[in-house]
């Protein structure tokens, strides 16, 4: 049983609302009825009323089950425009000018997230990913420690014995173009916070480079990867994240054990890391846009990380496959964690 499917049916037992920011596009409308289907909760789907009911006649979508909100007609509409001002970057603006911004999908549905209105969020259907990633950056507070919010995305390939039972984590994939030390060791510890989160195994994390524990000491690459490898470590251990992590290390090291130990290197994630940290935005978008296009990977993200709401900002490119499984995961997130374990696995 995959992950996703594992997740999924704990989401039966604990059901969630989940927003969804694009509700007339139709990879959207499949994968809402898939999560109404499995009864994991309740989708909410932002946009115009109408349009949203033809695309659905027009795939043979029952929308039963489902929530519309066209916002500048909601009830919760004017309230919203006037909760802007108490947000420090949208605080002084114009009557005129919080309503206009109230509309757009992409902020309302995080304001329906900062407010309990619903559990977890995904956007970034039809729109840019500074779009969809600008209103929450803005209004939902980051956890306590962590001043870097970034982005993971959830790997399941056929290979059980990569990863945890053929999934992998990997950031970030999104967000932060250039990471220093500090950021890559917050990428670290809230990638592996939610990998724990989502499995109740224990995070093996490789910070990546393009060497395995070279004696190089000049190059400014190695140098960010070995101090943030310690920050994260200290990090994780004052919050009591359980996680093991390592680096530098070369991909092939850290996922293959023969690649290890004939390369010397030893430890517990060595060979066996389940979390992979990239040096950089570069390496790790191309990275995944290559196994999933050349080893057709099963990939859903990018999800939030750092923040104290679940959120995906999900990829224009995204199959309606895609975004039911970054729902099942924002959905898990939404569950605290002692429902997810207190119970037996399916």
């Amino acid at each position: 049983m995959s992950l996703i499917e594992k997740l999924s049916a704990k989401l039966q037992r604990h059901p969630k609302r989940v927003v969804f920011a694009e509700g007339a596009d139709p990879r959207i409308l499949q994968a809402a009825r898939l999560f109404t289907a499995r009864k994991m909760g309740v989708p909410i789907l932002l946009g115009d009323r109408t349009a949203i009911k033809n695309t659905a006649a027009r795939l043979d979508v029952n929308l039963e089950g489902m929530r519309i909100i066209n916002p500048p007609d909601s009830e919760d509409f004017e309230t919203f425009v006037k909760l802007l001002d108490t947000f420090r970057r949208y605080k002084g603006l114009k009557e005129a000018d919080a309503r206009d911004a109230a509309r757009d999908p992409s902020l309302y549905s995080t304001l329906m997230l900062a407010t309990n209105r619903v559990d977890a969020l995904i956007s970034g259907a039809t729109v840019s990913a500074s779009s969809a990633l600008r209103p929450l950056f803005r209004i939902i507070p980051r956890h306590t420690g962590v001043k870097t919010a970034s982005s993971l995305l959830m790997l399941e390939q056929e290979n059980k014995k990569i990863g945890m039972d053929g999934t992998l984590f990997l950031a970030d994939c999104g967000v932060i173009p250039e990471p220093d030390a500090e950021q890559l060791s917050d990428i670290a510890v809230t990638t592996a916070k939610i990998a724990h989160h989502l499995t109740n195994e224990l995070p093996k994390v490789a910070m990546l480079s393009y060497s395995s524990k070279s004696t190089h000491t000049h190059h400014t690459a190695l140098i960010k990867v070995r101090a943030a490898t310690e920050l994260a470590r200290q990090k994780a251990k004052g919050a009591g994240i359980p996680l093991e992590i390592d680096g530098e290390l070369q991909l092939d090291a850290a996922l293959d054990p023969a690649t290890a130990t004939m390369k010397g290197i030893q430890g517990t994630v060595a060979g066996r890391a389940n979390v992979l940290i990239f040096p950089d935005l570069n390496s790790a978008n191309i990275a995944f846009k290559l196994v999933q296009l050349l080893a057709e990977t099963n990939t859903y993200g990018q999800i939030i990380t750092g923040l104290t709401k679940p959120a995906a900002e999900i990829s224009r490119g995204s199959s309606a496959h895609d975004v039911f499984g970054a729902a099942a995961i924002v959905g898990c997130q939404a569950i605290d964690k002692r429902l997810l374990y207190g119970e037996s696995e399916p």
